[in-house]
């Protein structure tokens, strides 16, 4: 079997798993929190633009939580996601939300989408998963309309499995966790499966963000940034305990 597919075979069978990850987000403060970023960022690169205007591409959509929290708030969404099981969940996880939404089948790394589509993409938790990061960050600058933006949020996840500190800090982590007796994500997951991948996709063997900033600027972005504490507006205390040593970053750039 080749990557892709345990890739895709991974995420089918931790589709279910992963909704209900998701339902518990939209049902507590990660609902308000990660819908009042994304609005604040939308907002501050479209002023004066109603949201029923903005198109906008969610890759990796996976059970639907961020086109879910956007198309509530009235922006045009396309969701895409590798998985059909993904996309069941999304559609199950968005109600009467489901009609406004428009769900594809499809590669991050490969999209069946014309050029010049969107005002923005976004994407949460997809790049460190991807065989090939590079080609994906083209493919969402190629999909972008001028001027159009990427807001791509990712930590590195999977670094702790090639460098002895980020092991130390992610088994600090760990410990954490059990001495305050909260719920370990990781402890939630098929762990070994995600390891065998992780040890196979390029970006747990890279330096980041610092190699997203890059890629980004050879696929053609302009005002690159990463903003390194955007975790503490979208995380809550126990996401922080969890994943202290891998806090989630966020990646934007304008076409």
């Amino acid at each position: 079997m080749n990557l892709r597919d345990e890739i895709h075979d991974y995420w089918t069978n931790r589709a279910s798993g992963y909704s209900e990850y998701n339902q518990q987000e939209m049902a507590d403060a990660r609902r308000s929190m990660w819908k009042g970023k994304l609005l604040e960022l939308l907002k501050g690169q479209f002023p004066g633009r109603e949201a029923s205007e903005i198109r906008i591409l969610d890759v990796g959509t996976g059970p639907g939580f961020f086109a879910i929290l956007l198309a509530e708030a009235g922006y045009q969404v396309t969701a895409v996601d590798y998985t059909e099981e993904m996309l069941k969940e999304a559609g199950q996880n968005a109600g009467s939300l489901a009609k406004q939404i428009r769900w594809m089948v499809g590669d991050a790394q490969n999209l069946e989408l014309e050029d010049g589509q969107f005002d923005a993409v976004v994407t949460r938790n997809v790049t460190w998963n991807l065989p090939d990061p590079a080609k994906a960050y083209g493919e969402w600058y190629r999909v972008l309309k001028n001027d159009g933006v990427l807001f791509n949020f990712d930590a590195d996840w999977y670094g702790h499995l090639f460098d002895e500190k980020k092991r130390a800090a992610y088994e600090a982590d760990r410990k954490r966790v059990e001495e305050e007796q909260l719920e370990d994500y990781y402890g939630s997951t098929d762990n070994d499966k995600m390891e065998e991948i992780a040890r196979q996709v390029p970006l747990s063997r890279l330096r980041r963000p610092q190699w997203d900033i890059e890629a980004m600027r050879e696929a053609g972005f302009r005002h690159v940034e990463c903003d390194e504490e955007v975790w503490r507006e979208v995380w809550t205390e126990e996401e922080i305990v969890n994943n202290a040593s891998t806090p989630v970053f966020l990646l934007s750039g304008i076409k």
